[in-house]
């Protein structure tokens, strides 16, 4: 089950002022201090939120923080902001409820962050998407561009709003926005032509100087340097904290993304250079012959470079600040303005321009965010407007926005005591009526249309003749001077005669938040508001693309005769129109609060504060919610929270939450007049009532805690016991398989030991067996001993490779040169003709003598002596075979490095004499015959036979071998091949003879290509 905070947990001070006890003015302010010092800003008043400004960031507007109270009871959690714009969000998206928060205090309060904190909450939780995300941001960014152009520092506030704003946010049926509507209450456009003294002009004129480019000045006609506009104050141009450059490209960047077209962006930045332009304009007297004075402008470059940003006529403007023309029925009447007028004419002008641009800039912006669709959607109105205000010096603008508070209190109570009474009916609590102020008649006294303040100073701004300040405070004194909310020194009524702290020029009002002096002097003029038809029609007049629209008086064509309604008039109609819509909706109220003047953090006036809790009627508020019951709540999770306080509903109640509660408090002995139930709630009508069950719940918690601590240790105690024993199992596990090791290993070497001296025993009666047992010698002798002992195998093979290389080597040794030299050739002729030639195996036994008739030796060679000038290789009689008739003649083969030679047997006469490197192959046959053919391309071929054929041929393939500088010598068997004899090839072809040819070989002339050898079987 999920876990929840409830209001009530880990409170400081009281989280919820209704429930304060006792209940006073100073245990209230006690109570926000506390609180304000640690970090706590957020106070409820049953559903009214309470904000403290605390003049630095804290870190309670997280992501996290949006989760946290998304979709959270309002009283489920700390208060915050938060959980007041998410009740809001859910009953409109939920139960199809218009909603309207209503943000006021004093400037400095802290109501613009947080219209932008609840604007930005709504923006986190509602849905996403391309067009819906596209959406939000563009009704975000319309903060930026108002504040630039709505907003200037203060004494009391760096960034005070100057204008009152209602947004009301449009919603489709899932609670995605679609757009907004923007509405603007009473700029201080006075703000624009003076300042008080450390104080700024509006934003946007600091941010232009500070931010544009140099080219973009340039186009303005415009430097940097502050001073050299007459409408700019000098002692706070700059401000800690702000950086007008970085916010001029923050403003220039959001109004891209609400919509604005670059001209557009370009054309509000001419309107403001030309009301910096226009401040600059001084006047200077000039005397006419009538004797009256007549205005002149004294240097006409700022003039100039006015009507160049605003494309006006030069002539037209100036004519316009020198002459008023007054218009009455059909006739025309011309009079010279003085310095002082002129001077008027120039404020009011820039008063105007500036006033009815920041207009423009809303509707555009209107225009940009405005929902897209036709379909129904759901409202949620944001009010962002000036809280009450007293000041030292108090003037109409004062008295206006006092008016404005006055009427959004009453429909405070008024809403506040219907919600209430609406509840109880729901819930079925008998409703009882409450006392309080209501301030219904100080609003008669200002707005009643035929005898209230306003009527009567419209009243006297139409009248004809001299009209005043002072004849309109007269005109007061005479109506209102029985009003027990109304004070003037002139009164009628004597108990102010003599009260000195009223001066003659002022009148005081007793408002619901206490009483304030207002001057009287100024009423009239800002009443009026007059702009000379003149300056209207030469603003119409411009080519500037803005000027007609927001100067369309001054068409000629469309001259309007009546008089424009008074600013009191029209603030009244849209105060009027503003209540009509609250009215509608079901209202969230936001009360701000400074906590000092010096916008320090930590520091906590209790002065300030406590005049700032009585004029916003913080009191009153409190007064009215704990008139009937203090505190009520749905009967889950009222039976969730106490449950433990009974032994019936604890752990679990499985009946109705409502019998459950019922059980709860008869087992609590609680009071019946103490509380009612509801349908769907319990109403608890003290607070100690709540308090006394929030003390037993304390004591209980301990006591739950105390037993959920026993039974954690002792289950933490066990757990850690059976992993003890656990762990002990598998250290005694491991200990034994590691000492069964160690008994192994102990085991093993002893073992090891006793079968290294056995072993070592069996080696040396192997080796000395095998001394007496050794085989011969002789290389081909395969005999060896058997192997005794199956651990010998490896040794054993070893043993007889060993030796039988040892012996072959020993037989090698026994070599001479010349011995090896025939072995040699031995085993050449082995590759060349074993298992090829019949002959070859009677040849092995045989020795390859070389020299067989001892050529060196016998006298009767003495010729082939002198013949042979080399090493002789081989010497032996041959026969030659004659190709005529197959019969063979006697012949010496001799055989050098370089040649072979055949002689004559008889003679020794040299018949053939043949070079080695003409010889190209010799051809033998498979058979026991001792005929081969030599193939010379120089001499022809020859075929021989000679009973040591294996070692011609081989002596005959081993010279050209050991030559470098010729191929190996080619030997071809086959059973028939061709030899060339002069001109004619003979094939020479070997068969295989029958019985009656014996054991000879007979070679017989076929024909003229043809000689048969005829072989015996074998």
């Amino acid at each position: 089950m999920e876990v929840k905070t409830s209001l009530l947990d880990n409170m400081i001070g009281v989280g919820d002022m209704v429930l304060l006890e006792p209940l006073s003015e100073e245990t209230f302010i006690d109570n926000l201090q506390k609180r304000f010092s640690h970090n706590e800003i957020y106070t409820y008043i049953g559903s009214v939120v309470i904000s403290m400004n605390p003049y630095r960031s804290l870190p309670i507007y997280t992501a996290d923080k949006v989760e946290e109270y998304r979709n959270r009871n309002f009283y489920e959690l700390s208060p915050h902001i938060y959980a007041l714009s998410d009740e809001a969000y859910r009953s409109l998206r939920d139960q199809d409820k218009d909603q309207c928060i209503l943000i006021t205090g004093e400037s400095g309060a802290g109501k613009t962050e947080a219209s932008k904190l609840v604007m930005s909450y709504v923006a986190a939780v509602c849905g996403k998407g391309h067009e819906v995300n596209k959406v939000k941001e563009q009704l975000l960014q319309s903060n930026p561009v108002l504040e630039a152009f709505g907003n200037a520092k203060t004494v009391r506030n760096d960034n005070s709003s100057r204008f009152g704003k209602y947004m009301d946010i449009e919603f489709d049926f899932k609670g995605d926005p679609l757009g907004g509507v923007i509405s603007n209450y009473l700029l201080e456009k006075s703000r624009v032509v003076k300042q008080p003294r450390g104080e700024r002009n509006f934003h946007i004129f600091y941010q232009l100087l500070s931010g544009a480019s140099e080219d973009m000045l340039k186009k303005l006609k415009l430097g940097r340097d502050f001073s050299k506009y007459n409408y700019l104050s000098l002692d706070s141009a700059t401000v800690n904290g702000l950086d007008d450059a970085a916010n001029f490209r923050t403003v220039r960047n959001a109004m891209q993304i609400v919509g604005f077209l670059e001209d557009e962006v370009q054309s509000v930045l001419e309107l403001v250079a030309a009301v910096l332009k226009l401040g600059n304009i001084e006047f200077k007297p000039e005397s006419r012959a009538n004797g009256f004075d007549e205005s002149r402008v004294k240097d006409k470059n700022d003039l100039k470079e006015m009507c160049e940003l605003l494309g006006i006529e030069q002539l037209v403007l100036e004519r316009a600040f020198s002459f008023r023309t007054v218009e009455a029925k059909m006739e025309k009447v011309s009079t010279t303005l003085n310095v002082a007028q002129a001077y008027y004419a120039r404020d009011a002008l820039a008063k105007n321009l500036y006033s009815r641009m920041f207009s423009w800039l809303v509707n555009r912006i209107n225009e940009s965010i405005k929902a897209k669709t036709k379909a129904r959607k759901k409202v949620m109105g944001v009010l962002d407007i000036y809280g009450f205000e007293i000041f030292e010096d108090n003037s109409f603008e004062q008295f206006i926005i006092n008016y404005c508070n006055e009427k959004l209190q009453q429909i405070f109570i008024e809403l506040t005591l219907r919600e209430e009474q609406e509840e109880y009916v729901r819930e079925g609590i008998e409703w009882t009526n409450i006392e309080y102020f209501n301030n219904a008649i100080i609003c008669e006294l200002i707005e009643n249309n035929q005898n209230g303040i306003l009527a009567m100073l419209d009243e006297e701004c139409l009248r004809p003749g001299t009209v005043t300040d002072e004849t309109f405070l007269d005109k007061l004194n005479t109506v209102c001077a029985e009003h027990q909310h109304f004070e003037s020194r002139l009164s009628k009524n004597s108990k102010f005669l003599t009260d000195h702290s009223l001066p003659h020029n002022c009148f005081r009002i007793q408002h619901y938040a206490g009483k304030v002096l207002y001057q009287v002097e100024g009423f009239v003029d800002k009443n009026n508001d007059l702009l000379y038809r003149d300056l209207s029609q030469a603003m119409y007049k411009a080519n500037h693309s803005l000027m007609k629209l927001l100067f369309p008086e001054g068409n000629p064509a469309k001259v309007n005769l009546k008089r424009p309604p008074t600013a009191g008039f029209q603030f009244k109609a849209s105060v009027g129109t503003l209540m009509r819509n609250l009215q509608t909706k079901n209202p969230n109220y936001i009360r701000c609060i400074k906590p000092n003047d010096k916008k320090a953090a930590q520091v906590f006036s209790e002065s300030l504060v406590s005049h700032q809790v009585r004029y916003l009627g913080l009191m009153e508020n409190v007064r009215v919610r704990r008139a009937g019951y203090a505190f009520r709540q749905a009967y889950e999770p009222c039976l969730e929270r106490y449950k433990m306080l009974c032994k019936q509903t604890w752990p679990h109640w499985k009946d109705l939450a409502r019998k459950g509660v019922e059980v709860l408090l008869k087992d609590l002995k609680v009071p019946e007049e103490e509380f009612s139930y509801g349908r769907s709630k319990i109403f608890i009508r003290n607070p100690r009532t709540l308090f006394f069950l929030e003390e037993r719940r304390r004591q209980c918690l301990e006591d739950l805690a105390t037993l959920i601590q026993k039974i954690y240790r002792g289950w933490k105690r066990r757990t850690h016991f059976l992993l003890l024993k656990k762990s002990q199992v598998v250290v005694a596990a491991w200990y034994r398989r590691y000492a069964q090791q160690q008994k192994y290993q102990k085991i093993k070497s002893s073992t090891i030991v006793v079968q290294s001296f056995i072993r070592g025993w069996k080696m040396q009666k192997y080796f000395f067996d095998l001394k007496n047992t050794m085989p011969s010698m002789s290389p081909i002798d395969k005999s060896w001993p058997a192997r005794p002992f199956l651990f010998l195998e490896g040794t054993h093979q070893q043993l007889r490779s060993i030796f039988h290389l040892w012996r072959c080597k020993q037989y090698r040794d026994q070599f001479t040169e010349e011995k090896k030299a025939i072995y040699e050739e031995k085993l050449e002729a082995s590759k060349l003709f074993k298992d090829k030639k019949a002959l070859y195996p009677s040849s092995v036994g045989q020795p390859f003598k070389g020299d067989y008739l001892d050529i060196n030796k016998n006298p009767k060679y003495q010729k082939l002596n002198i013949v042979m000038d080399e090493k002789l290789l081989l010497a032996d009689v041959i026969n030659k075979v004659n190709r005529a008739n197959g019969k063979g003649a006697s012949r010496i083969f001799l055989l050098t490095k370089k040649n072979f030679v055949l002689a004559d047997q008889k003679t020794g006469q040299v018949k053939a004499s043949i070079p080695l490197p003409d010889l190209s192959s010799v051809s033998v046959s498979s058979h026991n015959d001792g005929f081969f053919g030599t193939a010379s391309a120089a001499k022809g071929d020859f075929l021989l036979s000679s009973d040591r054929l294996i070692e011609i041929i081989t002596k005959l393939h081993r010279t050209g071998a050991a030559s470098s500088d010729r191929e190996p010598l080619s030997v071809d068997i086959s059973d028939e091949f061709l030899v060339q004899f002069k001109q004619d090839k003979v094939c020479v072809k070997f068969v295989q003879g029958g019985p009656k040819n014996g054991n000879s070989v007979t070679c017989k002339r076929k024909n003229n290509r043809l000689l048969e050898v005829s072989v015996p079987p074998p």
